[in-house]
């Protein structure tokens, strides 16, 4: 619980969409392999990933990002890269995931330059008034195994050291 204190605590400081401390205890008991925090060193948490495997019935297993956030001061250091390679990385592993899918509101260019360049994620689709200020959110996927039709994204839509450790729920 002391690190869902301290990740709600960063989601507040650093992302205009926060959560309720029960959905954070939800992600952390249902699937605890998925999300990941990175500390200073000293044990104070600068970034977190909280993760899921989607609930809904569909033909093949897919992860989804809920939440991604480091804190400004610890940006630009690989650590986004890092947990969101552990996350997806244990997808697979775990669950079988074959993809995994997030949203990102279309004008938060720091984050798409991320997700698309560095962490190879394509547009999936556009949603419409997506977040509660009615921002559009770019949907997107990054395709972890093959599966047997893929889908193709939206073309051109988009023209825009510290250790990390599994977040315990005790």
């Amino acid at each position: 619980v002391e690190d869902l204190l301290e990740i709600q605590n960063a989601n507040l400081l650093d992302l205009p969409e926060n959560y309720q401390m029960k959905y954070y205890l939800y992600h952390a008991l249902t699937w605890p392999q998925l999300s990941y925090v990175a500390d200073d060193g000293n044990g104070k948490i600068v970034g977190y990933v909280l993760a899921k495997m989607e609930e809904e019935p569909t033909d093949v297993p897919h992860g989804h990002i809920t939440s991604l956030s480091v804190m400004r001061t610890y940006r630009r250091l690989g650590l986004a890269q890092k947990m969101m390679t552990q996350s997806t990385k244990q997808m697979v592993e775990a669950f079988d995931a074959h993809y995994v899918s997030l949203h990102v509101r279309k004008t938060n260019r720091a984050a798409i330059g991320l997700y698309r360049d560095t962490l190879q994620f394509e547009v999936h689709d556009i949603e419409k008034k997506y977040y509660a200020d009615g921002e559009d959110a770019y949907a997107m996927r990054l395709t972890l195994k093959e599966d047997k039709k893929p889908k193709a994204p939206i073309g051109g839509v988009v023209e825009e050291q510290v250790k990390t450790a599994p977040v315990t729920a005790n």
